[in-house]
């Protein structure tokens, strides 16, 4: 695991500027402690920060092929690169070193943009062919490694694996997108390939870029997409011993390490069942972190504990206090954007946990999205129902109606806060999936908006992230749309983007077998009916695993790893919430109604409403504003320094 930066020329061959480069890569030391090195010459400039995981002694980057032709940076793993290697020796091709990473410069040379395609894993790399005068990225099929770039304006192209690299060069703007303003304030995150200032972008999940030097810059080019065909005639018997199969196959795969390999252990299913198969491939107990909290109503650790003695795991577990929020700015300098999931929290925390004993760890991630495990999943499909059976125009008239004039009842019983509902019927498939996911919805973000902000953004709705989605989804099951869209925005924005931060920021590893691409394609075959049954989610897989783990585990209400947020902006952070949502910065861009922001914060802090998850995104956007926007350009020597800082809190 790694960080990679760059700038490449895309109209000739000037001189590039070392020391920027150099700012760049140094911005990035916490990916890559062990090892750092630059390759410069005209017109291209690359850079790396190296994890040492695999081929230890000899996998050094920036790596060359056999004549110095072809150099690449490269970030993840290539799994199935034992496989690769053979393959490309029959194609003539002599290898120096043992790494993955060498099977990289080796299948361009051999199948160009297709060599994505032959690569099973977690990726981001950028390579140069002086030959063909190309410049070429890629990133992984899920997006679990992230990748940014911006063009400027005389036509060099900077990237990196974190958004900081691209602005450690220091003629990047900073202006931020309305556009991006929206979608952060509607999903917590800025959705791919948008950043958060107007000249950068990411490289979206199943994308590459190339680029011959001198011609214009294209597009992205997609290489991979999920297709849900939902006609797979295997049994339910059968496709349970398959998916524990493909499972433990994703597992072993992952753990092919030089280094101290463990796993994250949660208590939930997803994380238990990557254990178990650790456990039967390992030849000594496996390595297992658990964070417990100190108030009961959030705290998981018993259910890790019962698996960790049921494989004889060598359990960490490491209590947190509930009041674990001096994070707030930390977090802001590593996300380099917004980011409102406050389970980056205990994400953090785990991944710190873990980088004591371990360089490697497995988690549980994507689980609930390739197998149907989220709650909403299961109450998108009884809305879904109610839907089928009335004509749109009419839903909207009746429940539109309904959802503007029932009170929301935040202090009743779940039975009761039909608000939701109403609002979620009276919409199309997707417009009510984007409503039930977001973080402010459409009418808070019309309040929370000033009219100043909203003629910047012009119609724009951050509705049109799902809607672009799902006109490619190539499906109109109503749990097959869902999961494609989580696929495309939530696992990718979100999830992959929390915990690759937070283990970066402790120079972890983590891997993820639950994503890998194959299991995911033939997940995609099977139908609705075996993912989930009545009110059972994730059925399927939990059957499978029936014989692995214990039913207390398996068939227990799912709880989640999160923060009593509600409590903390009521008590210990009602200070800082005031401060920082009624204070200066947030006044000073003119986005934001000051009225809307005052009812926010008394209607939370008095009681009457639970407004902890909007509270939580204005707090991380104010955070954003004074740690990256507000920070001055960094210099050579500020740079690490400031850096290390964030990865040693």
């Amino acid at each position: 695991m790694c960080g990679i930066t760059g700038i490449f020329d895309t109209r000739g061959a000037s001189d590039i500027d070392r020391a920027a480069l150099q700012r760049m890569n140094d911005s990035q030391w916490h990916r890559g402690p062990d090892e750092g090195s630059l390759h410069v010459e005209p017109g291209v400039g690359l850079g790396h920060r190296r994890l040492s995981i695999i081929d230890i002694a000899t996998g050094q980057q920036p790596l060359f092929n056999e004549d110095g032709s072809v150099v690449v940076v490269f970030n993840g793993e290539i799994y199935n690169y034992q496989q690769l290697i053979p393959e490309l020796q029959a194609l003539g091709h002599v290898f120096h070193t043992k790494s993955d990473t060498e099977v990289i410069v080796h299948a361009w040379e051999s199948w160009g943009e297709d060599c994505v395609k032959r690569f099973r894993g977690m990726f981001a790399f950028a390579l140069w062919d002086r030959n063909r005068q190309t410049f070429f990225m890629a990133r992984d099929r899920l997006g679990v490694k992230p990748m940014y770039y911006a063009l400027l304006d005389d036509g060099m192209l900077l990237f990196g694996s974190e958004l900081k690299s691209v602005l450690a060069h220091g003629r990047l703007r900073r202006d931020i997108d309305p556009l991006a303003v929206e979608e952060y304030f509607a999903l917590g995150y800025v959705a791919e390939p948008r950043t958060i200032f107007k000249q950068a972008r990411k490289l979206p999940p199943g994308h590459c870029l190339s680029i011959r030097r001198g011609e214009p810059v294209r597009e992205p080019i997609e290489y991979w997409d999920v297709q849900f065909t939902l006609d797979n005639p295997i049994s339910p018997a059968d496709a349970q011993a398959e998916l524990v199969e493909r499972l433990r196959e994703s597992v072993r795969l992952r753990m092919i390490a030089e280094v101290p390999l463990g796993a994250f252990l949660s208590g939930g299913v997803d994380s238990s069942a990557v254990v178990a198969m650790m456990a039967g491939i390992s030849s000594g107990p496996v390595n297992t972190c658990s964070i417990g909290f100190d108030d009961p109503a959030f705290n998981e650790s018993a259910f890790a504990q019962m698996v960790a003695d049921r494989y004889k795991t060598d359990h960490r577990l490491e209590i947190v206090k509930s009041d674990d929020f001096d994070l707030i700015d930390t977090l802001a300098r590593l996300y380099d954007e917004p980011y409102a999931d406050s389970s980056a929290i205990p994400t953090y925390r785990v991944c710190e946990l873990a980088r004591k004993h371990v360089t490697v760890a497995l988690s549980g991630d994507g689980g609930d999205e390739s197998l149907g495990g989220y709650r909403r999943y299961r109450l998108h499909l009884m809305e879904e129902r109610m839907r089928s059976a009335m004509p749109y125009g009419m839903r909207k008239a009746v429940f539109g109606t309904l959802g503007r004039l029932y009170p929301k009842a935040d202090w009743a019983p779940r039975v009761f806060r039909a608000k939701t509902t109403f609002e979620g019927i009276a919409r199309t498939s997707v417009q009510a999936y984007f409503h039930s996911v977001s973080i402010l919805r459409d009418p808070m973000r019309a309040q929370l908006f000033s009219p100043r902000f909203k003629a910047e953004l012009g119609d724009y709705t951050a509705h049109a992230v799902f809607d672009r989605h799902a006109a490619k989804a190539g499906t109109d099951d109503p749990l097959a749309l869902i999961q494609y869209l989580d696929y495309k925005t939530y696992l990718v924005g979100d999830i992959n983007t929390k915990v690759d931060r937070a283990s970066m920021a402790h120079s972890l590893e983590v891997r993820e077998p639950l994503m890998d691409h194959e299991l995911i394609d033939w997940l995609a075959t099977l139908p609705t009916s075996h993912k989930i049954v009545g009110q059972e989610g994730k059925y399927l897989f939990k059957k499978s695993m029936e014989p692995h783990l214990p039913n207390d585990v398996l068939y227990r209400p799912k709880m989640g790893f999160s923060v009593p947020l509600a409590r903390w902006f009521r008590g210990p952070l009602r200070q800082r919430v005031q401060d920082a949502i009624l204070g200066d910065r947030l006044r000073s861009t003119g986005w934001f109604d000051s009225g809307y922001l005052q009812h926010l914060v008394q209607a939370h802090q008095s009681g009457a409403r639970d407004y902890s998850a909007p509270i939580w995104t204005l707090l991380m956007f104010e955070a954003f504003l004074r740690q990256v926007v507000d920070e001055p350009v960094a210099t050579d020597s500020t740079a690490r320094a400031g850096d290390l800082l964030v990865a040693a809190q």
